[in-house]
């Protein structure tokens, strides 16, 4: 594995923030996963496209692969490449909300099929966040957004919550926002379809 750990220091550079974005990339590139943060809580991240890396996720996570992850994207024009079919409300939510929201769609397409729900639908949250979204515009793919947990503990809320099986199960750890105490939330989760039906799934 080629695990590639940067040493934590604070405060960051730009310098630091641009070679982090790099490395991160240089490994999602290759197929790996890394362990980074977003709008939200810490996430274990990878190409979203690549089924071989989801799959090295999902068995970090020990999670069944029927119970579908998230992925996250860094602009509302990218929406289209991964749903067949955008709703038109979906439009308006995601110019609207103030809060880190993750949209369930229906058709879900040019992924990887195993973050596909049993009715291919997907979840996709459009992050605001720095790095994140800094990320997902250099690496130019959706990124897998799961909690950095094992499946069935708790989800941590900042970055020394996260377990050391969880950290050294990863081929990089991002250096940004480390430090950070501030307890971080899930996002909210609704699901909606064609008809602009709504179904609030996590507030």
């Amino acid at each position: 594995m080629y695990c590639l750990w940067l040493a934590l220091s604070l405060p960051i550079t730009m310098e630091d923030f641009n070679e982090d974005i790099q490395s991160a990339c240089g490994i999602l590139k290759k197929g790996g996963i890394i362990l980074y943060p977003t709008d939200t809580i810490w996430g274990i991240g990878c190409d979203a496209t690549n089924e071989e890396a989801v799959q090295r996720v999902f068995n970090l996570k020990r999670r069944a692969d029927h119970k579908a992850m998230l992925v996250l994207i860094d602009s509302p024009a990218k929406l289209n490449t991964y749903v067949s079919e955008v709703p038109d409300m979906a439009w308006g939510l995601t110019e609207l909300t103030e809060k880190p929201l993750t949209i369930i769609y229906p058709g879900g397409k040019n992924l990887a099929h195993s973050l596909l729900g049993e009715d291919h639908s997907i979840g996709i949250r459009i992050t605001n966040e720095l790095f994140s979204q800094k990320l997902c515009e250099r690496f130019r793919k959706p990124l897998v957004s799961t909690s950095a947990n094992i499946s069935e503990r708790p989800s941590p809320s900042s970055f020394d919550e996260i377990s050391e099986e969880v950290k050294r199960g990863v081929d990089y750890i991002v250096r940004y926002r480390r430090n950070e105490k501030v307890k971080s939330k899930p996002s909210g989760i609704i699901r909606l379809g064609i008809d602009n039906s709504i179904q609030i799934v996590r507030k």
